[in-house]
């Protein structure tokens, strides 16, 4: 019964903090949108967006550690009701490992994401600091 919204909802979900990722390297990841009414122009504080970039990516390679872990060592619970597990050889190995293994890039990625952002953010709010009021 729930299964459908499950899945929908968890899609969704990934897809917008994968998509949000995409702040970290456009200017809309440093000054709010002049679309979004009451905020528009303003600066975004470092903290609000590396704390959390920084937290996503350690989670995701906490999952994906657990995850692939998991599926070394066998400790994978029966998937349908005939009890078979993951496949662990053959043709339907090879292709469970191809399509997730790139998954195991994005926390990294992330994470080096979020540093970067991190250095240019105050290397920009320094140098704007260092600046001279015209005027």
């Amino acid at each position: 019964m729930w299964e459908r919204p499950y899945v929908i909802g968890l899609s969704v979900v990934s897809e917008g903090l994968a998509l949000s990722a995409l702040g970290l390297v456009r200017p809309w990841g440093e000054v709010v949108p002049r679309w979004v009414p009451g905020l528009r122009g303003r600066r975004i504080p470092i903290p609000a967006v590396v704390v959390p970039a920084a937290l996503g990516a350690v989670l995701i390679m906490l999952f994906c550690a657990y995850a692939v872990l998991k599926q070394i060592f066998g400790f994978v619970e029966p998937l349908n009701e005939n009890g078979d597990g993951s496949p662990t050889s053959g043709p339907a190995a090879w292709a469970l490992w191809a399509t997730y293994a790139p998954l195991l890039a994005w926390g990294p990625l992330l994470a080096i994401l979020t540093v970067a952002y991190y250095r240019r953010r105050r290397a920009n709010d320094a140098s704007a600091a260092a600046r001279p009021e015209a005027g």
